[in-house]
């Protein structure tokens, strides 16, 4: 991928990391190979896939309006054997992306790359501080990381009052520890400037699914875990920041907010179907309690007997057999 080949720049004048953006392409190449040489390789510099301190001054290539894209390059010949590793290359660049647009954003107050916590148990990739006070690391996650490398850096971030916001790598699966923690994951697609959400697909409403979570019941941000989900790109500059982490851009969110209406008036609706056929079957319950039961039938007495046949009770001659239940003659 061309997003993990991208050169980052570093300043020897301000022994800072520097990217193509930062500056026109006529200022780079002032600074760059063949005249000052005060901008080099930061991974070379840094001892990344060459000995630490080794100087590469950088060629500023490309030209606007132009088919390449604007870009540092070794000059021929000075790169490592087999170019830069690409994971290490992604995570720079992707720093810097995060970074500048933190930077720019009208809620943040201070941007930091590679900040330790105050406890400097963690170090964030880009860390964020919002003007309420709330306190961000954008972690660059450059490949798969276990369940419990994620849970001590989570527990860790919690710890110190940070929130931790996760942005992968493309073609990086995802830990499904970060959706049951309820922790969204983004991929960042630096070069083109966007970061994908993913959200879980709607559930089964089953038997009384209305004392659930009815977040579950739409498009919901995260997914559970093992959801099957619905991938949403959108451009870093629609996206903002707040004390949960990334937000969502205005029609997204509105999107969201309505489907959620009409999920909670289904709701209320089943709830009430289901609150009065309670309420039926308490009462037809309760009349059933206070009808009055029917007397039983009395008892047949014992009748006379006369040379032991049956005999009518009033004048005591004996009954024929289909008069016997009732005990005496049709006429007496």
């Amino acid at each position: 991928m061309l997003d993990d080949l991208l050169v980052v720049g570093f300043d020897l004048t301000t022994q800072r990391e520097v990217h193509i953006g930062d500056r026109p392409l006529e200022q780079w190449r002032a600074l760059g190979y063949g005249r000052r040489e005060a901008v080099v390789c930061f991974y070379c510099w840094h001892g990344i896939d060459a000995l630490a301190g080794t100087r590469v001054p950088l060629l500023a290539r490309g030209r606007i309006g132009g088919l390449v894209r604007p870009h540092f390059a070794h000059p021929a010949g000075t790169a490592p054997p087999g170019g830069h590793n690409r994971e290490t290359v992604w995570h720079i660049n992707a720093k810097h992306r995060l970074a500048c647009w933190a930077s720019a954003l009208p809620n943040v107050t201070r941007v930091r790359l590679e900040q330790w916590t105050e406890q400097r148990d963690r170090r964030a990739d880009v860390y964020v501080i919002l003007d309420d006070g709330a306190r961000l690391a954008l972690e660059a996650q450059r490949e798969l990381i276990t369940d419990e490398r994620w849970q001590a850096r989570h527990r860790d971030y919690a710890a110190a009052g940070v929130r931790d916001v996760w942005f992968m790598r493309p073609d990086t699966r995802v830990p499904h520890v970060l959706f049951a923690e309820g922790i969204p994951a983004w991929t960042l697609y630096h070069r083109e400037g966007k970061a994908e959400a993913r959200l879980g697909e709607p559930h089964a409403r089953g038997p009384q699914w209305w004392t659930k979570d009815l977040r579950v019941f739409g498009l919901h941000h995260p997914p559970c875990p093992g959801d099957p989900v619905v991938r949403e790109r959108f451009a870093l500059t629609e996206l903002g920041l707040d004390v949960h982490g990334v937000t969502f851009p205005p029609a997204m969110a509105e999107r969201l907010a309505e489907q959620a209406a009409h999920i909670q008036i289904d709701a209320d609706q089943a709830r009430g179907r289901h609150e009065q056929a309670e309420q039926w079957r308490r009462e037809a319950a309760a009349r059933q309690a206070r009808r009055p039961s029917e007397p039983a039938p009395p008892a047949p007495r014992p009748l006379a007997r006369a040379g032991g046949a049956p005999v009518c009770e009033v004048c005591h001659r004996p009954l024929a057999e289909a008069l016997v239940p009732y005990g005496r003659h049709i006429l007496c």
